[in-house]
């Protein structure tokens, strides 16, 4: 999990994705650090599965037009256990107590998916910490 959790560290930018419009975040931005802290909260006990999914772009695509998504994107291509990618997505559900990372590589989100199990733990401090910095509201 440790590869991982520093895979996302050197992110230079989050974008958060919500029902398709894009709120983009730079390295040093506050939102930035906020989202960062909230990463970090959620994974420090979290275990790095087998990956269960395996993304098809066109798939992730069409699933990214709706909910809550955050995307990190990476100056360059990089890798983590072997699998490379120049962005990391998540699909942001509170209630998610384990999600697919999708790896977007060569213009396409393709292949094999990182999978986090949050330990017992969910997703809602992360959610509620994208929401505040993209400026949404919760219903």
């Amino acid at each position: 999990m440790k590869e991982l959790t520093d895979a996302v560290q050197t992110a230079g930018r989050i974008i958060v994705i919500a029902d398709g419009r894009e709120h983009c975040f730079e390295k040093g931005d506050a939102a930035f650090r906020a989202i960062i802290k909230a990463w970090n909260e959620m994974t420090a006990t979290a275990i790095r599965m087998p990956a269960f999914g395996v993304s098809i772009d066109e798939l992730t695509r069409r699933e990214m037009k709706q909910g809550l998504w955050t995307e990190f994107r990476y100056e360059k291509e990089t890798s983590c256990e072997g699998m490379a990618f120049d962005r990391l997505l998540v699909c942001v559900k509170e209630e998610f107590r384990g999600f697919n990372v999708v790896r977007h590589v060569q213009e396409k989100y393709q292949g094999r998916c990182f999978y986090v199990d949050l330990s017992g733990g969910d997703m809602s401090g992360f959610a509620a910490a994208v929401k505040k910095a993209a400026g949404l509201h919760e219903e």
